[in-house]
């Protein structure tokens, strides 16, 4: 059974489900990427009219709409389509990747920033449909990548001045600001 959420970002809707949607981790997909999409369930869903971006993880995925898109129209298709996938396989939809996430020269201010980004930060923006990746430190300076639902929305510029820089900023000395890029 496919569950559906509101985010704060209106064009943003988050369908849960029972079963393991991904093993890989959290993945975006955007519509203007899609040729580069080999995955066909994603494929197609990047295909329907109106579907600008879809995030999966473990146990849901967001889809974020165009403006001038309606849930209405689109939600029962994402779930019907949803749902045919799982009644004809068993598998996640994207299973385990071969090569992992890695920074190279980790030093100890970027493991801290990680760790507080994968405990504290990553769980309250996975609520909200979206997912946050490390992208670099440098002079203080913590860039990051909002996505899924997280990825335009109206409230992420707060989210990411008064929750994340805050956060990181209490937890690790060395952090004077965020960036998202």
């Amino acid at each position: 059974m496919i569950q559906t959420e509101p985010t704060p970002n209106p064009n943003s809707l988050k369908f849960l489900s029972e079963n393991i949607i991904s093993t890989a981790g959290t993945e975006e997909f955007q519509k203007d990427k899609s040729t580069n999409v080999s995955n066909p369930f994603i494929k197609e869903l990047l295909q329907f009219k109106g579907v600008e971006l879809v995030l999966l993880a473990k146990n849901f995925i967001s889809v974020k709409k165009s403006e001038e898109a309606s849930w209405n129209d689109l939600k029962p298709m994402v779930i019907s389509h949803l749902n045919h996938y799982f009644e004809n396989n068993s598998e996640p939809i994207l299973k385990s990747k071969e090569k992992f996430e890695t920074v190279e020269n980790e030093d100890d201010t970027v493991k801290k920033i990680m760790d507080v980004l994968d405990t504290k930060i990553r769980p309250a923006v996975a609520k909200d449909g979206g997912d946050i990746k490390f992208k670099s430190f440098k002079n203080g300076v913590v860039k990051v990548e909002l996505q899924g639902s997280c990825s335009g929305c109206p409230s992420s510029l707060m989210t990411l001045k008064q929750g994340v820089q805050n956060l990181l900023k209490h937890y690790v000395k060395e952090v004077n600001s965020v960036e998202a890029i």
